[in-house]
Formats: structure tokens, sequence, C-alpha cells
């Protein structure tokens, strides 16, 4: 019997050993596929420029309107995916109890929103922008991939908040607390799960096309207003790449590698800000 269970407890460590090297294979096959094509072709040149004529056919430019375009629909997406998720979040953990029936169904639904597709959001979201008469935009951008990070910050938040001792909320109430002001405490303890969702929203929304290719539109210009079209970085590959001049399709690589690097970074930002957290818990 023992040695049968020692059979089965190595069976199953090769099996995730094997797990872990074929998904650290691929991983590292991606980056050693975009840096090593992209890195000899990248220039300052395309990340300070804009594109210019004939910048699709290989002649000069850069790609600074991806760029630009791509953090302004972040930042704005997470921004109003904060102000949305937050107090959505307070309601489910503070407002509601902790069996409440109309909370689980609330989690669920978004559970399912978090899977959805991006694409299915862009032509959600291109429909109702057809319907109220919104072009693509900038704002068109920020919507779109507001409904998409939404959700990540919700259950994100709201599984760190379901596991604030009961007595704590309890304590602050026989102390004169009220609901309101008892989310000070609230927040206090999901402030590592607040920065670590926002930044997974923010890597998600920033490596995200199909949704904005539908709702943002494409430029070569830096928008100067919501009403603007705006480009990204995914998009900006993905034209790239369609091209038949090779000089184009390795700037696409370029740009792949501007866009691997932010999402890395941020990554990266992820794990430092849970550490700092959990050794600075207040």
């Amino acid at each position: 019997m023992k040695k049968a269970k020692y059979i089965e407890e190595k069976i199953f460590r090769f099996l995730m050993v094997l797990s872990l090297i074929l998904i650290a294979g691929f991983v590292f096959s991606v980056l050693w596929s975009i840096f090593s094509k992209g890195i000899p072709v990248l220039t300052w040149e395309m990340v300070t420029s804009l594109p210019g004529s004939g910048f699709y056919v290989g002649k000069q430019g850069g790609f600074l309107n991806a760029i630009v375009g791509s953090v302004y629909i972040v930042l704005g997406a997470t921004f109003l995916g904060l102000l949305i998720s937050i107090p959505v979040v307070f309601y489910l953990s503070v407002y509601l109890k902790k069996d409440s029936r109309f909370g689980s169904i609330a989690r669920l639904a978004f559970d399912v929103l978090f899977g959805v597709p991006s694409i299915v959001y862009g032509a959600f979201a291109f429909t109702i922008m057809i319907v109220v008469g919104i072009r693509a935009s900038l704002l068109g951008g920020i919507l779109v991939e507001t409904l998409l990070i939404v959700p990540i910050l919700i259950r994100s938040m709201d599984e760190v908040a379901r596991t604030i001792p009961k007595e704590l909320l309890e304590t602050a109430y026989s102390l004169g607390a009220t609901k309101i002001e008892t989310i000070g405490v609230v927040i206090r303890q999901i402030a590592p799960a607040i920065a670590t969702a926002t930044l997974l929203s923010v890597g998600r929304a920033m490596g995200d096309a199909a949704g904005v290719m539908f709702t943002a539109g494409f430029t070569d210009y830096i928008p100067e207003s919501l009403t603007d079209k705006a480009a990204t970085l995914p998009l900006s590959v993905f034209f790239q790449l369609s091209a038949p001049q090779i000089e184009v399709q390795n700037r696409a690589y370029a740009a792949a590698v501007v866009l691997t690097v932010i999402i890395l970074i941020i990554s990266l930002s992820g794990r430092f800000i849970m550490r700092y957290f959990s050794k600075n818990k207040v």
C-alpha cells in the first residue's frame, strides 16, 4: 500500500514538473521569437516618431501614435473601471450578508463576464455606439476596455474582501462606525488586491486588439480629443504583420517588443507591490 502511494506521488510529481517545463518552454519560445526578430530592427526613431508617408510599405517613421493611444485608452479605462468596481465590491462585502443569494448570483455573473472574449465586448460596444451615434474614437476604446476589465477588478478584489474576518467589521460597528465609515477598514485590508487587480487589468487592456478594432479605429496621429480615432500597439502589430513587405513585418516585431516589455514591467510591478503590502500591511 505504501509502495503504491509512493509510486503515485512520483508519477504526479513527474507530471507537474513536465507541465512546468512545457509551459516555461512555450513562454520562452514566444519571447525568443519576438525579441530575436524585433530587437535588431528596433530604433529610437520608431519609438519617438509618428508614421511617415509610406510607413506601411517600408519607408521611414515610427509607432509613437500607437504607444500614446494605448496609454490613453488604458489609463481612461482603468480610472473608470476603478470608479465602478470599488463601490460594487464594498456593496458585496459590506452591505450584503455573506450568504446572500443576490451576492452569489452577482458573483456568478461576473465570473461569466470574466471569461467572455474581448471581441464579444467589442461587437457589443460597437452595436451600442451605432445606436447612440458614437463613431470609432478614443472614447469608444476607453468604454469597451472598461467593460473588459470591470469583471477582472471586481472578482479579484472581492475574493480578498470575502476573507476579511467578520469580527473585524463587527468590531468597527461596535465602536460606533457606520457602514460607510467601515469602508476605510475594508480598503486597508484589500489594498494589495486593488493594486494587483489594477495591474492585471492594465496588462489585459494593453494587449487587447479585438475590442478596440471595432471601437477605437486606427490613425497615424495622436488623438487630441475623446472623439478622435486612436491607434494601439496590438493593432499596429496586426496591421504591419499583414503587410507583404519584409521590412514592415520586421517593424511589427519591434512594436511587439515594446508591447511585451510594457506588459512585463506591469507584471513585475505587480509582484513587487504584493511583496511590499505583504511586509507592510496596515
